[in-house]
């Protein structure tokens, strides 16, 4: 049995938002043993096919397109995950990043079912009734649809 097989497994949903980079500096701080004899993953979503999106506005999109949003939103996944990463190495963690394509909701929980998490942890917009009526919230679906326990973090007003 490998070193990391033994350990549970906590994985931390991030995005480009302060309330995710809230939610894992809380994390790291808030439940340091936790996560020094745990595999943290660092996990973000990245949009999915823009094709779909473009032709439902435009018509058909030119792969050149195509091909230069989906390197682009590599990038930015790239980007975020390489942030958090810093993060968990200033508190002495050291992190896996993983990230797919997909609607954020479902890849976090697919994600964390996949992997076999034991603990999920999303941040909070804090949105309003009205605006999390109409956007939806991840934290929300997670809270409601993953198969593990799910701690959602509020950042202080």
């Amino acid at each position: 049995m490998g070193e990391e097989e033994g350990k549970k497994k906590v994985m931390v949903a991030i995005d480009e938002s302060d309330c995710s980079y809230y939610a894992l500096k809380w994390t790291l701080e808030s439940l340091a043993d936790t996560i020094s004899n745990s595999q943290l993953i660092i996990f973000t979503a990245r949009p999915a096919d823009f094709n779909y999106v473009y032709a439902s506005t435009f018509g058909a999109a030119p792969p050149d397109l195509i091909n230069s949003l989906q390197e682009n939103q590599k990038k930015i996944a790239v980007a975020l995950l390489s942030r958090a990463k810093e993060i968990c190495a200033q508190h002495g963690i050291e992190a896996e990043t993983m990230t797919e394509a997909g609607n954020p909701k479902e890849v976090i929980c697919a994600a964390a079912e996949k992997l076999n998490v034991q603990l999920l942890i999303v941040g909070s917009h804090s949105r309003g009734v009205i605006k999390r009526a109409f956007l939806g919230s991840v934290s929300n679906y997670c809270v409601h649809n993953a198969k593990c326990p799910v701690l959602v973090v509020r950042k202080p007003s």
